[in-house]
C-alpha cells in the first residue's frame, strides 16, 4: 500500500467533503480516504498497482474541485 496526501481547493462545505471522498473511494484500488474540510487535505490509502496519485487528483478535479 502506498499513501499520499494533497490539498484540495474549492470546497465550501460537509458536501463538497463527501463529494471527494466518494470521487476518491469509486477509483479502483482506494483502500481509504479521507478528506478534511478545515485544512483542505485529501490523505488516500491505494494499490499503487492499481491507481496512481495522478489518478486520484484527476477523479478529484473531474468532481469539480482544484488539486493544489
Amino acid at each position: 500500500m502506498e499513501r499520499t496526501e494533497f490539498i484540495v481547493k474549492g470546497m465550501t462545505c460537509d458536501n463538497c467533503v463527501n463529494s471527494v471522498t466518494q470521487a476518491l473511494k469509486h477509483v479502483e484500488g482506494v483502500k481509504v480516504a479521507k478528506v478534511t474540510l478545515a485544512d483542505e487535505r485529501a490523505q488516500v490509502t491505494f494499490d499503487p498497482g492499481q491507481t496512481s496519485a495522478d489518478h486520484l487528483k484527476e477523479a478529484v478535479k473531474a468532481a469539480g474541485y482544484e488539486v493544489a
